[in-house]
């Protein structure tokens, strides 16, 4: 076992790379970061392969490891990373993700000898598409904060906000993995059955209450026998990396279907994921302790460990209507108010013996924080639609409508260390089809 918490040289803050825009203030790409991708050049037909983020550039792992720059510690990761999924990179565990981190780190370093030999491998940013970085199995989505549970839970069921099990356990559900997609793609507006509550029968169309989550996707890199339980304090051993994502939502069909086997055609439309997974390595510098009241009971055994950790994620929701070229930041949070951690999330996963497996998707639910303008999702920043959001261009939102573009911003920061993000999570909601 790797400790992805602790700090080594490639968390320095002084190195620089030769990639100049690594360098850039506000870049979310320096060389303290080296977050991974599946992508071609745009319109091209060139086969899909890994790359790693350095400033506005990523770097074609393919091309690179065909340089024969890697050590043995590091090339297979190297040949694994260059994959058209990031499965087989998943798969070889935190050490050999460790390894490749150093290895990129001392190549893109500006004293690095390799450098002339590393230069054409790169490609511009601006120049790629992106594919969901790796094969997902199967797709869980989890409810870990609880100022979203409190404000959901007081539209949606006003006489029990908070669930009575949301302290004692990461409540989930299983959602679809075959509607996860990149950043990106078109949001159809879904079509779906829901009653109004003075209403004596349901009504099938479209949805009218579109909704965003703010939430960040995890990737599990080795799995566990079925029958077998990843224990709480080695659960980050099998997580790859973390990426932003957004969970669409129909509320007016989930809050008709909800009840009482909880979402479905609610959220299975449409999963967007942002194209770079940060690692957790990449991610040490901004470990925080877990949000804990003192009269909160004690988690049971397999969920109680004095190491465990939440991480310091800034969050961010933006909303640009059709025809305009303004954005509207909606809300703006922090991952470290969740009260549940990626390690609780897998723990609790695996603990009755179901088996994760390499490239599984896990959502983290919407991240709220506990002040005005930390919710994330329309849903709670307007009460139910109740209390519409004015825009800057004098219309309002209560949902989201045709034509709106959401973008999700993700990053860390701290004194001391180098600032790191996730990169963009976008989409445009389309028009609903006719069924």
């Amino acid at each position: 076992m790797k400790d992805s918490t602790m700090l080594n040289e490639t968390h320095n803050p002084q190195l620089r790379s030769w990639v100049a825009s690594a360098q850039q203030p506000g870049t979310d790409f320096p060389l303290q970061n080296l977050p991974h991708c599946v992508f071609r050049r745009r319109g091209s037909t060139e086969p899909w392969r890994g790359g790693v983020a350095i400033g506005d550039a990523i770097l074609d792992m393919a091309a690179a490891h065909a340089q024969g720059v890697f050590g043995a510690a590091a090339d297979t990761a190297a040949q694994a990373a260059s994959a058209g999924t990031l499965n087989g990179l998943m798969a070889l565990g935190p050490q050999a993700w460790s390894a490749l981190r150093l290895a990129l780190s001392r190549l893109l370093r500006d004293s690095a000898p390799e450098t002339a030999r590393l230069q054409p491998c790169l490609v511009a940013q601006a120049d790629a598409e992106y594919a969901v970085p790796a094969q997902i199995g199967d797709y869980t989505d989890f409810l870990t904060s609880q100022y979203h549970a409190l404000n959901a839970g007081r539209i949606f069921q006003p006489q029990a906000a908070l669930p009575p099990n949301f302290k004692w356990l990461p409540i989930g559900y299983h959602g679809r993995a075959s509607s996860v997609a990149i950043s990106g793609t078109g949001v159809l507006r879904p079509q779906g059955q829901n009653r109004a509550p003075d209403a004596a029968m349901p009504v099938f169309g479209p949805t009218a209450k579109l909704d965003y989550e703010l939430e960040l996707g995890i990737f599990v890199g080795p799995g566990n026998p079925r029958g077998t339980a990843i224990a709480l304090d080695a659960a980050e051993d099998h997580v790859f990396g973390i990426c932003l994502l957004n969970d669409w939502s129909a509320r007016d069909v989930q809050a008709w279907e909800s009840v009482p086997l909880g979402p479905f055609m609610a959220k299975n439309f449409l999963t967007s994921v942002s194209p770079w997974i940060v690692t957790l390595e990449a991610l040490a510098p901004y470990r925080t302790a877990l949000p804990r009241a003192v009269d909160d009971p004690a988690p049971l055994g397999y969920l109680q460990s004095a190491s465990v950790q939440g991480i310091d994620i800034q969050l961010e929701a933006w909303l640009t209507p059709a025809g305009s070229r303004q954005g509207t930041r909606l809300s703006r949070t922090s991952y470290r108010h969740a009260y549940w951690s990626v390690a609780h999330m897998l723990a609790h996963h695996s603990s009755n013996g179901c088996n994760l497996q390499t490239g599984d998707l896990l959502g983290t639910g919407t991240q709220s924080g506990p002040e005005p303008g930390e919710e994330g999702c329309l849903l709670e920043l307007t009460r139910g639609g109740q209390v519409p959001l004015r825009l800057p261009d004098g219309t309002e939102r209560g949902y989201l409508q045709d034509g709106d573009s959401l973008l999700l911003r993700g990053w860390c920061e701290r004194e001391g260390q180098a600032r790191i993000g996730f990169g963009e999570c976008r989409g445009t909601v389309l028009p609903a089809r006719e069924i």
